[in-house]
């Protein structure tokens, strides 16, 4: 894995492409994506995975969330990673960073 970093607005075409690939088309029906619909992920808690040559192959987000009478929260996802690079550690290095 090369760097964990702040996602850009140039992530925007190859964070879609990795989101449709890892969940398919059938993720926009899913009830967490309909809570994001229109909405800014919290303020600094979307990061991108770059490998090596800086290409995307790992996203995550947050956001900011009211949980009921609970209160503030924050909602996890999508969380993916490029299924070539599966199992190297490199959504657990995301959802670290994140927590951190």
């Amino acid at each position: 894995m090369g760097t964990i970093r702040a996602e850009k607005s140039s992530d925007l075409a190859a964070r879609e492409a990795l989101l449709t690939k890892a969940f398919g088309a059938k993720r926009f029906r899913k009830t967490s994506e309909r809570l994001r619909s229109g909405r800014l992920t919290a303020e600094g808690l979307a990061f991108s995975a770059t490998d090596a040559k800086g290409r995307l192959i790992g996203t995550v987000r947050l956001w900011d969330i009211i949980a009921g009478s609970a209160g503030p929260a924050l909602l996890l996802g999508p969380l993916a990673v490029d299924c070539k690079m599966q199992g190297q550690g490199i959504g657990a290095a995301l959802m670290s960073h994140a927590l951190s």
